[in-house]
């Protein structure tokens, strides 16, 4: 049965639509009575009623998993494809500065008329009969793919939000489905167990089609889901694996490899030429991302930070290395401080806003139980980033991380702060192993 829909959804029934971006969106955040609520009945009820459930998205549909590596995964896909000359749809979550980055098609961000366009197309569909209550992810995400649809390109690139099996994403069949890995986050929704956290990524597997495995060390329980399921399955380290005569694209290599064995068992005849290209050119912001003495990365978990560590270690620095630290309250921050510690010198921690916020003076308070040296305490990212941009000295680094709101509002900072002429390439906006 579908659930009833909240007041604010049936009050919505007799409110003039919103003709900007920022209204719509204001709207949808207030639409529904939690920001999470795992589940495919709602979404697919709309999506039948919108048509997209009966024609194909896309010539090739390509699903990512996952709980790290989505992202640049995606951007991987986007950008091999398109080098290939295929016509391309990236649907992204969540974004950095603006709501436009979650939709690219053909490589640009959606204008705000094809956003607006797409959640117009979602409030018919969500009224026409028994009123559906969605989160602002599913809105989102349906008239994400409601745009798409309405020119239908080569390859559409879908990436998971949370967990898989019941994640709004999953009302698509993909052609070929992808996992990168399989780690601890989003506990209150997944759990700790991370057998079974690979049975909800498995869940966009999909009956005969091909199943990507984009790390060594996933839970069994993926393979079995694909082994139940019948689909073959090409694992990394076993069916592929990374291809060093190909330039480094300054993402993970393994990410790198299982976007090329995604797009050829996607019936893409891959090109040398056309590989190098992409693969020279790919840019994924908020992936350690430099920006002269600063690097931004979006890690919020234990696994993210173990990573984003172990490329700081393989590019040491002369000076400090400084981070500005700054998550939600229901990550792991004990687990991603003890990951980075090793690698950082001091700390800067920085408040959040809200319901889901943690504060700078808790996030100060886990390092000082670990020993680690706290500098300031700030209300926000973009404050703590002037406090510490006053401070640095020549041969410094500053690592910006903990959320995706830390590092967009930094971003922001950066860019509004930039000496004339000064980029995010000044030092280098792809870190590349030396």
């Amino acid at each position: 049965m579908m659930r009833p829909v909240n007041s604010g959804a049936d009050a919505s029934m007799n409110e003039a639509l919103p003709t900007t971006l920022d209204a719509w969106l204001s709207r949808l955040e207030a639409a529904h009575p939690v920001g999470i609520d795992l589940g495919l009945e709602r979404v697919a009820e709309v999506a039948r009623r919108m048509g997209l459930l009966a024609d194909r998205l896309a010539g090739r549909v390509i699903t990512v998993a996952g709980t790290n590596g989505k992202g640049s995964t995606v951007a991987l896909l986007e950008a091999l494809a398109r080098a290939h000359g295929l016509t391309t749809a990236t649907y992204t979550s969540p974004h950095l500065i603006r709501y436009n980055e979650r939709l690219r098609l053909d490589g640009a961000e959606a204008d705000d008329a094809t956003l607006i366009a797409g959640f117009e197309a979602v409030e018919t569909a969500r009224l026409a009969g028994d009123p559906v209550s969605l989160t602002y992810f599913e809105v989102g995400t349906l008239g994400a793919l409601w745009a798409i649809s309405q020119r239908p390109p080569d390859l559409a690139i879908l990436e998971v939000g949370l967990g898989g099996r019941l994640d709004a994403v999953n009302v698509i069949d993909p052609d070929v489905a992808v996992v990168t890995t399989v780690a601890q986050d989003h506990a209150a929704f997944l759990g700790t167990d991370l057998e079974q956290i690979g049975r909800e990524k498995a869940g966009i597997l999909r009956p005969g089609r091909p199943a990507v495995l984009g790390s060594t060390t996933l839970p069994a329980s993926v393979r079995e889901v694909a082994e139940a399921l019948g689909a073959p399955v090409y694992a990394l380290g076993e069916a592929y694996a990374w291809d060093p005569t190909l330039p480094d694209p300054g993402l993970p290599l393994d990410n790198a490899a299982t976007a090329l064995q995604a797009l050829s068992l996607a019936g893409v005849s891959l090109e040398a030429e056309a590989c190098r290209r992409a693969l020279s050119e790919v840019r994924l912001p908020g992936r350690m991302q430099w920006w002269g003495q600063w690097c931004l990365d979006v890690g919020h978990n234990p696994h993210a930070a173990g990573y984003l560590a172990d490329r700081l270690r393989a590019r040491p620095g002369r000076g400090r290395t400084l981070a500005l630290l700054a998550m939600l309250g229901d990550k792991d921050a004990p687990g991603v401080i003890a990951a980075l510690a090793p690698v950082v010198d001091g700390w800067v921690t920085a408040s959040l806003t809200g319901e889901r916020a943690r504060s700078a003076d808790e996030l100060a308070e886990h390092l000082e139980e670990q020993g680690e040296r706290v500098l300031h305490r700030a209300a926000s990212p973009g404050e703590a980033a002037a406090w510490l941009a006053s401070r640095l000295e020549a041969e410094d680094r500053v690592l910006v991380c903990g959320s995706f709101f830390t590092v967009g509002e930094v971003l922001q900072w950066l860019a509004s702060h930039a000496r004339p002429g000064q980029t995010d390439t000044d030092e280098s906006s792809r870190e590349v192993a030396p």
